[in-house]
């Protein structure tokens, strides 16, 4: 029963491990039943990653990754329907102007199954890759970790406004290269403002929020979000769902565990995941932009009982 909804490999992603195909065959062997393929989009060249430049990728071959990537992700799902349910998508980037129009293209060129809405640049550069240029961002937004997560959120919201993605990616990421990454966001009034009104915007257009695994395995004490993020979503109506974000096999379905105690300090008592549309649903009627699949809750009770939860991690 446990799912994820944004994972990577490294037949496709530079920094990732692993065929597609091996990754869905361990999270079958794991017991998931609901496994999302969630690859990168192109970016321009002015923000390509040190190991594309350095495999001579540019904004074209990034396009035809993706491209093989879905061919592949739509082979794989025709081809274990019958042990898992897959999903095809992608993990949007939101960097600078344009990347609106990036992700928009890709509804036109493909139908996807959903999105991840993901922020992971600021003032242009990746806050996610190195603290060093983590700090070179930080400087840009003023010099402090305070105005450096206003500014993140402020993105976001651009991002929420623009895309309405239907699962909102790892919603804090802002803090793995911060000075504290376990730093409670109350303590600066004026981010944790900014992040509520992010988070309403969400719930009010019925946005997933993910339950990020990947913090915990970079080591972080709590999933993406904060506990204290997840109480005020869940006080909102706001809908959650499991997501590992792994980059590999070792990574599929990871630290599980850890998150479903997130979930009990954060008193969330159902979760959701999507699912083919069918003749009943106890959600709202589906985004228009994805016609063939429908969110499902599950309770958390319900969920614990899943023989997932009884094999080790590895």
């Amino acid at each position: 029963m446990p799912w994820s909804h944004h994972s990577h490999s490294g037949q496709f992603c530079g920094h990732a491990t692993d065929t597609l195909e091996a990754v869905v065959q361990h999270a079958i062997s794991k017991r998931m039943t609901t496994f999302c393929l969630t690859e990168h989009i192109t970016r321009s060249d002015l923000d390509l990653y040190p190991e594309e430049i350095s495999s001579g990728q540019n904004q074209a071959s990034l396009a035809r990754i993706y491209d093989d990537f879905y061919h592949e992700a739509r082979r794989l799902q025709k081809l274990y329907a019958d042990q898992i349910q897959l999903f095809v998508g992608f993990e949007g980037e939101w960097i600078r102007e344009g990347s609106e129009a990036t992700v928009k293209d890709l509804f036109q060129r493909y139908e996807v199954d959903l999105f991840v809405g993901s922020v992971h640049h600021v003032h242009g550069f990746p806050i996610d890759f190195d603290t060093a240029t983590y700090h070179k961002a930080r400087e840009v937004a003023g010099g402090s970790d305070e105005r450096m997560f206003e500014d993140y959120f402020d993105a976001q919201l651009a991002m929420l406004k623009a895309l309405r993605p239907p699962v909102v990616g790892h919603f804090d990421l802002i803090r793995l290269k911060s000075d504290d990454p376990d730093r409670s966001f109350k303590a600066w009034p004026k981010v944790w403002q900014k992040l509520v009104r992010n988070l309403e915007f969400v719930a009010e257009y019925g946005g997933v929020v993910e339950l990020n695994s990947s913090s915990l395995r970079k080591g972080m004490k709590e999933c993406y979000p904060q506990v204290e993020i997840c109480k005020t979503f869940h006080a909102m109506g706001g809908r959650f769902t499991l997501s590992d974000d792994s980059h590999g096999i070792p990574q599929v379905g990871l630290n599980y565990g850890k998150v479903l105690q997130c979930v009990e300090r954060a008193g969330i008592t159902e979760l959701w995941h999507l699912a083919p549309i069918g003749p009943t649903s106890s959600d709202k009627l589906p985004d228009p932009r994805f016609p063939n699949v429908r969110w499902i809750d599950v309770q958390v009770t319900k969920l614990k009982e899943h023989g997932f939860w009884t094999k080790p991690e590895r």
